[in-house]
């Protein structure tokens, strides 16, 4: 049986992306980026909104990664090795391999893909993420907290939901990102 891992680089105020939409405050250095790709190597499968599979999918095309860092190239590979599923009702057709797309988030079918997996799931995008914690399939939370005051935006984590996390591990890295991970114990 996998998990389901809500993941997410994050301001210290608590955002994905600030007023404008941008996440530039959040590039990661090249020892976040290996970070990033060393979780993602056990993620089997990866749920997205439609926004974030739109932001995610570049990550297909080989053309933009020459000249790239060997850690950049890298998650290029383990993002294609990984499914995909969707969630949206106006995305007409994908344009990336190991992905489909589901019409509707149904809490059932994301609790039978857990339960047939052998490897971790994580859920992206702040929408998407909300309705996985509002129906209690989180498992773990895992965020980057980067060192930068946004002010407001897109919320990282859902309103209107309370949960007891348990610390499992932190680590800074050199450029004062803070990693933290967090198991679901129980809906307070």
């Amino acid at each position: 049986m996998g998990k389901l891992i809500y993941a997410a680089n994050t301001s210290l105020d608590g955002y994905l992306e600030d007023e404008d939409g941008s996440f530039d405050w959040a590039v990661p250095s090249e020892e976040v980026h290996a970070f990033w790709n060393e979780h993602e190597r056990g993620i089997g499968t990866s749920l997205y909104g439609r926004r974030m599979y739109e932001a995610m999918r570049v990550w297909e095309d080989d053309d933009w990664l020459n000249g790239e860092p060997a850690v950049v190239r890298d998650y290029a590979g383990i993002w294609r090795d990984a499914d995909k599923v969707v969630y949206s009702a106006t995305l007409q057709e994908v344009s990336t391999a190991r992905t489909r797309i589901e019409r509707r988030f149904d809490p059932e079918a994301v609790r039978a893909l857990k339960d047939a997996s052998d490897a971790d799931l994580s859920v992206g995008g702040a929408a998407l993420g909300a309705q996985a914690f509002r129906h209690g399939l989180v498992d773990e939370c895992v965020l980057l907290l980067c060192p930068v005051l946004v002010g407001g935006g897109k919320p990282a984590l859902p309103g209107g939901v309370r949960l007891d996390l348990e610390l499992l591990e932190h680590h800074r890295f050199d450029n004062g990102v803070l990693h933290v991970r967090h198991a679901v114990r129980t809906r307070a």
